[in-house]
């Protein structure tokens, strides 16, 4: 951040600061009129935040035009505070806390770390967001805020909710932690570098989707965290011209989340169910019945009722699931550990998600490794055959267990076949044809036996059926093709395991296939 900005920030607060920390008002005792002027304020407050902050990155990317728009938020800061001065029931003290948010950023940048930044693993990237305030942080919203525990604690809607979760959800529970382990370190770094709680990335996840990548719901919705199409594209998802839709990527789709959360914080401050309501309902009702209801929380019967039951329901099970990611013990809850450790692996011979499923095997895990493999390579269908070359992201542990049985041996072998096995090979008509009486006709009497008819001359057999390679094509999809058994067909043509390298051009024996 350049000095004059910088300045210009602490000399600002800190004359406002002086003139104006004897400021005190009575809330209750003012007018509704009074409270929705002190609120217009607030929200002007927090739009030109969100200016500033914008500036900030256009600074960073030496964009002229930072300068003077971090000049004009701040203006407007200082107007809104002047403002708030005069106004009954606006706290300046709580408008302070803006400057004190702004003044954190600017020593983090004068540090050289972003706000939010100090102990994120993975690496960083994705859409650009604004910081969540610190009163909106994982600590202050899903662990110390006193509101929130309360809220978990007394209100029914909540913990019905932890209830369903600890019942008959309790599998869909866990298998939810388990899914997002593996994406934990593509999804969690958006949160983190906007203040957002990780918890609440995990109740979203859970409610939407149980962590799987390809989920998609009725109305259109997709993905991990099931964007609709249309607010996808507003966030930059959707078809990417390779014919994948990036709303199955969980890296991005956590990306576009965090910016959306951002809207919302921008439109319903620390209010974490009106941003679950927009997030579940669409933000345009959430944003009509938060500025009705004047103040009231979300639970005020006259707000509550204004949602449909789907949102109703919606709120409390993602509010639950992110209070039990953060207290399991108190719960009885022991969520499984595994070690998801990123790591690529390349494959040597050509293989589909669902035949590594079948060669890794369990590998000490309860269900194996498709969801996981799906889930970190969301662009490739489970049954599509994969090239050799072909680089999947995994675990250490999968790209261990890749090498030891999937390259080579018979359980390679053996998942081979069992994919590229062809149903329709099993249907075999066997045994002589009986010859049935019709109605009540009785059967014709038996007749001598005919003379034996002479035999056939010999016919030399048909030539093999044979296939002529052509581009882009592998053994196994050439074995997928015409119903053959790939060992058999590699034996028949000399080919040799695990690579089973082919000529474009090469003409193949289709030995052992039926289609």
């Amino acid at each position: 951040m350049p000095d004059s900005v910088s300045t210009t920030l602490r000399f600002g607060a800190l004359a406002l600061a002086l003139a104006l920390a004897g400021t005190a008002t009575d809330a209750q005792a003012q007018s509704r009129r009074d409270r929705e002027a002190a609120e217009g304020l607030t929200q002007r407050m927090l739009e030109a935040e969100g200016r500033y902050r914008q500036a900030l990155v256009q600074l960073a990317n030496d964009d002229p035009a930072g300068m003077d728009a971090s000049n004009a938020a701040l203006e407007d800061m200082e107007d809104v505070m002047l403002a708030c001065e005069k106004q009954r029931a606006c706290s300046v003290p709580q408008l302070l806390t803006t400057y004190k948010r702004l003044l954190k950023a600017d020593a983090d940048a004068q540090a050289g770390q972003g706000p939010g930044e100090a102990g994120i693993d993975g690496p960083d990237g994705g859409l650009p967001t604004a910081d969540v305030p610190a009163a909106a942080s994982a600590s202050a919203l899903l662990a110390e805020d006193e509101r929130f525990k309360r809220m978990v604690q007394l209100n029914p809607a909540v913990q019905a909710s932890i209830r369903r979760w600890l019942t008959d959800m309790r599998v869909a529970l866990m298998t939810s932690h388990e899914n997002y382990q593996y994406m934990q370190h593509l999804m969690s770094p958006a949160f983190k570098r906007s203040g957002l709680p990780e918890a609440l990335l995990f109740g979203i996840l859970a409610k939407e989707s149980n962590g799987r990548v390809h989920a998609r719901s009725r109305a259109g919705a997709a993905g991990p965290l099931q964007f609709m199409p249309a607010t996808g594209r507003r966030f930059g998802l959707g078809p990417d011209g390779t014919g994948f839709d990036t709303r199955y990527d969980p890296r991005q789709a956590a990306d576009a989340a965090a910016v959306y959360l951002n809207e919302r914080f921008a439109q319903h401050g620390n209010e974490i169910e009106y941003w679950l309501a927009g997030y579940n309902g669409g933000e345009g009702r959430a944003l009509r019945v938060y500025r009705e209801a004047a103040g009231r929380s979300f639970w005020d019967p006259s707000v509550y009722n204004q949602f449909p039951a789907e949102t109703k329901d919606y709120v409390p099970m993602v509010i639950a699931a992110a209070w039990l990611y953060l207290h399991p013990e108190e719960y009885g809850l022991t969520f499984p550990k595994i070690d998801t450790r990123p790591a690529t692996f390349t494959l040597e011979r050509p293989a589909s998600i669902y035949e590594l499923t079948i060669c890794l095997g369990n590998g000490n895990t309860r269900d194996g490794y498709m969801r996981a493999l799906r889930n970190l390579n969301p662009s490739y269908e489970a049954d599509s055959l994969l090239p050799v070359g072909t680089t999947l992201a995994g675990t250490t542990r999968i790209a261990s267990l890749y090498k030891r049985w999937c390259v080579r041996g018979e359980r390679a072998d053996l998942a081979a076949e069992l994919v590229n096995s062809d149903p329709r090979a099993a249907i075999v008509r066997t045994g002589a044809i009986e010859v049935m009486s019709v109605g009540d006709t009785p059967a014709p009497a038996a007749l001598p036996p005919a003379p034996a008819a002479p035999r056939p001359p010999q016919v030399a057999p048909a030539a093999a059926r044979t296939h002529r390679v052509a581009r882009g094509e592998t053994l196994g999809s050439i074995a997928q093709r015409f119903g053959c058994d790939v060992p058999a067909l590699a034996g028949a043509n000399g080919l040799r395991a695990p690579a089973y390298t082919l000529r474009l051009g090469q003409t193949l024996k289709l030995e052992g296939c039926s289609g």
